[in-house]
């Protein structure tokens, strides 16, 4: 399970190096993709492929799921971290999720997100007091 939050640097050559508690779980490969609210998802090969599983019984027939397929695999790429822990991040994808410099990597359980730095803090001022506030179940049997 991937948990918590990072503050890594890219480096000028678009490398991210992946936070150490990540490191063995996607030492095997990993795979990069557009996430919402632009950040970018990093998946371990195997849930990614499961996850591709279940996207191929959408209905061909729905163009909403088509059209979400398309951005969501379309900017899809697989990737094993080198010796260093590194990463390479192409730049199609740096540019949907505005990342420079300053990052924010985050556990959430089955994935990784890398956002902006600045992006994620605004993100997470907004939701963390939507988060406090929130008095009904929003996941059912979470809390």
């Amino acid at each position: 399970m991937f948990l918590g939050t990072y503050e890594p640097k890219l480096d000028e050559k678009g490398r991210l190096i992946l936070p150490a508690k990540y490191r063995d779980q996607l030492a095997d490969g990993l795979v990069i993709t557009r996430g919402q609210e632009r950040c970018l998802y990093v998946f371990k090969v195997d849930e990614f492929m499961q996850m591709q599983e279940q996207a191929r019984q959408a209905p061909l027939s729905n163009k909403e799921a088509r059209n979400y397929l398309r951005v969501f695999l379309s900017g899809a790429v697989d990737q094993e971290p080198d010796r260093q822990g590194r990463i390479s991040i192409p730049a199609n994808l740096r540019s949907y999720a505005g990342l420079e410099r300053d990052l924010a990597v985050i556990g959430t359980g089955n994935r990784v997100e890398i956002w902006n730095l600045e992006n994620w803090n605004s993100f997470l001022e907004e939701q963390e007091a939507a988060f406090s506030d929130r008095d009904e179940e929003i996941i059912p049997g979470l809390l």
